[in-house]
């Protein structure tokens, strides 16, 4: 798969840019590729089947932002539970949507590596259901200029309502 190229130098919104350019090219062929082992995964392990897939999907964009100098996720602690090596479940929130069309909202606060300023945030949308496996719109990046907390879920308020 592709990774995406980014520089050290870049904007948290061009950051954005590159990674939805990304998603946009690889997201579709890779749901079509893995649809019917997720199908029979979702049976088994009903919302898990979105971690394998985000397990394949988010790889190759945290690596290219980690290549560029970026790092994108914090120290982790013990009950931690990750998804696409980098996204992890107590940073983010499912409050949207329906049954057959729900948006789970993760977020990375990313920062140089050198200085280990907070440049922004970048927030991964992914859209599913909860009745089959299904993915019904492509995952979608935002970016954040805050990256605390409380300021990063009134961001994602603020987009999602």
């Amino acid at each position: 798969m592709t990774k995406p190229v980014f520089r050290y130098d870049m904007t948290i919104e061009e950051i954005c840019e590159i990674g939805n350019q990304y998603i946009d090219l690889v997201w579709k062929a890779l749901y079509d590729s893995m649809l019917d082992e997720l199908t029979i995964a979702f049976q088994e392990i009903e919302d898990a089947a979105y971690g394998r897939y985000l397990d394949r999907l988010m790889p190759a964009l945290f690596e290219g932002l980690e290549d560029a100098g970026f790092e994108v996720t914090e120290p982790l602690k013990e009950d931690d539970f990750v998804i696409g090596n980098c996204l992890l479940f107590r940073n983010s929130l499912e409050k949207w949507g329906t049954e057959d069309h729900r948006s789970r909202m993760f977020w990375n606060v990313i920062r140089s590596k050198d200085s280990q300023q907070p440049i922004g945030t970048l927030l991964t949308e992914i859209p599913h259901s909860h009745l089959k496996f299904d993915i019904p719109a492509a995952p979608v990046l935002y970016s954040l200029r805050e990256y605390e907390r409380e300021p990063i879920a009134q961001g994602i308020r603020r987009i999602k309502e």
